[in-house]
């Protein structure tokens, strides 16, 4: 996992994943992707709340974590079977 804030487009960085440690949801999307070995880039919403306009604007709501794949498409927090069958596309 890489901790940073970006403005690239998504695709240019891989999976993204906006979130916060205090957000359950985050933790365990975290931990599917950590468990999975999925190299991602995780862009904390508390370090740099200023991207948190970033990822409502991806999502179109403020629910977090938005995890954004480098084809372009976004999930809002997703449950583990649904995280899981999209890393294994």
């Amino acid at each position: 996992m890489t901790e940073a804030a970006t403005s690239a487009t998504p695709t240019d960085q891989g999976i993204i994943m906006y979130g916060a440690d205090w957000c359950g949801d985050c933790r365990r999307a975290k931990a599917v992707l950590d468990r999975e070995g999925t190299s991602y880039t995780y862009v904390d919403l508390v370090a740099t709340p200023e991207a948190a306009e970033q990822a409502q604007a991806i999502s179109g709501r403020p629910n977090i974590p938005v995890i954004v794949f480098p084809d372009g498409s976004h999930m809002v927090e997703p449950t583990n079977k649904e995280l899981l069958a999209k890393l294994a596309n």
